[in-house]
């Protein structure tokens, strides 16, 4: 017999992690159901505010459109870079010409560009400042345990505070504390890469396109920021990654020049650049005793499709509208069959997902030349059809599948 849970300030929702899948969540739930639904959101992450993530993110459509029904869209709006069009080509590292396999273009609805680029920081602040907006309690302190009773889980800040909740959401990253304490294991691999990232200036405009080159140790993705700036992606084995980015500023600029190329004229680094490794890996479950992951907690995948944070915020819009719909029912919120509903909606589409960036990745990062002919014949395929470009277009917007109502922009 489970045992009753000791009391201390109870909270509906605990939710570990401030990043943009927690954050959002805490700020779905509590637009959803009210001000009497308690939400407490830790992460010590909070105690730097403004934020200072020096990166930036592909934000696709339907995450957009998230953001705009939780009422954050319109503040980061003016420093989002719309992507109006998008090329891909394939070549080696030394090619004199990188002719163009694939190229998107247009609106995936009359107005709406399929994706977004936008800074890190300025989401984050923006989602914090929403929250306390609406008086979901922010502590920046940790999840450090959690103890399952009777009707609730009794979870422990490194604070020192214990808190009592209907359910705890991990949405603390990738090495998800909450998750191993769960007792959840992933299964997955590392590719030996890493993703350097970085951001630069350069003197002539981009008009808001983004280009993707696939060179044989990796994509390297120009994605468009405001202003003359763009974010940089460039994969490389993990050993080689550390290097560039431990190289003298010349020599790096050196390095970056030979991959970016000079259509946009003279190039200046002017973020901070990191090596991130790269790889697959999927939580066993989504779900345990009242207990959700979601965002990379729960999966984290290739960045080579942009999709990795596309996939937490749909997580958190299906996880969002299946504890809306128990609430509104007077259902337990943390019981086994609320969670193992958006366990259901969710591991299908994220297994697919990553079974199709791990295959782009084999496909596009190696050295074999007859590999290459097969994957330009298929680009140049796509390249011809634009039934199949749109059916391409719609998937990066995140618009196919089982879509949840907040990634169509509607309430829960």
């Amino acid at each position: 017999m489970e045992k009753p849970i000791s009391q201390g300030r109870r909270a509906d929702v605990v939710i570990g992690g401030a990043g943009f899948a927690g954050l959002a969540l805490a700020i779905a739930l509590r637009q959803a159901l009210g001000d009497s639904f308690t939400v407490t959101v830790a992460d010590p992450a909070l105690a730097t505010v403004p934020s200072k993530d020096p990166r930036a993110t592909a934000i696709a459509a339907a995450a957009r459109r998230l953001f705009e029904a939780i009422e954050v869209w319109d503040a980061v709006a003016p420093g989002a870079q719309p992507i109006l069009d998008m090329v891909v080509t394939d070549s080696k590292l030394d090619d004199a010409v990188r002719p163009t396999f694939l190229s998107f273009g247009g609106d995936v609805e009359p107005g709406e560009p399929f994706a977004h680029m936008i800074e890190n920081r300025h989401l984050i602040d923006a989602l914090v400042a929403k929250a306390q907006t609406l008086g979901i309690d922010l502590r920046p302190t940790a999840v450090i345990g959690f103890e399952n009773g009777r009707n609730a889980t009794s979870v422990s800040l490194a604070d020192g505070e214990t808190l009592s909740a209907r359910l705890l959401v991990g949405a603390d990253g990738a090495r998800s504390r909450i998750r191993e304490q769960a007792g959840i294991v992933t299964h997955g691999w590392s590719y030996n890469q890493s993703a350097i990232v970085t951001t630069v200036a350069h003197e002539r405009e981009h008009h808001g396109r983004a280009e993707e080159h696939f060179l044989p140790a990796g994509p390297f993705a120009i994605l468009p920021l405001t202003g003359n700036r763009v974010s940089i992606v460039w994969t490389e084995s993990t050993r080689e990654a550390e290097r560039m980015v431990a190289l003298p500023d010349d020599e790096f600029h050196d390095e970056l020049e030979k991959r970016f190329g000079l259509h946009l004229g003279d190039l200046t680094v002017v973020g901070s650049r990191r090596a991130y490794p790269l790889g697959l890996f999927t939580a066993r479950d989504f779900i345990a005793e009242r207990l959700a992951l979601v965002g990379d907690a729960a999966h984290v995948i290739h960045p080579i499709a942009g999709q990795g944070l596309n996939m937490g915020l749909r997580d958190v819009a299906a996880l969002a509208e299946a504890i809306a719909d128990a609430a509104r029912l007077g259902l337990d919120i943390g019981a086994h069959d609320v969670l193992a509903r958006y366990q259901r909606w969710r591991r299908f589409d994220t297994m697919t997902m990553g079974v199709a960036t791990d295959g782009l990745n084999k496909l596009f990062s190696n050295h074999s030349d007859v590999l290459r002919l097969a994957r330009d014949v298929g680009l140049g395929m796509v390249e011809r059809v634009p039934a199949l470009k749109r059916v391409f277009i719609r998937e990066a917007a995140g618009f196919t599948g089982d879509v949840p109502k907040l990634m169509r922009g509607e309430a829960v």
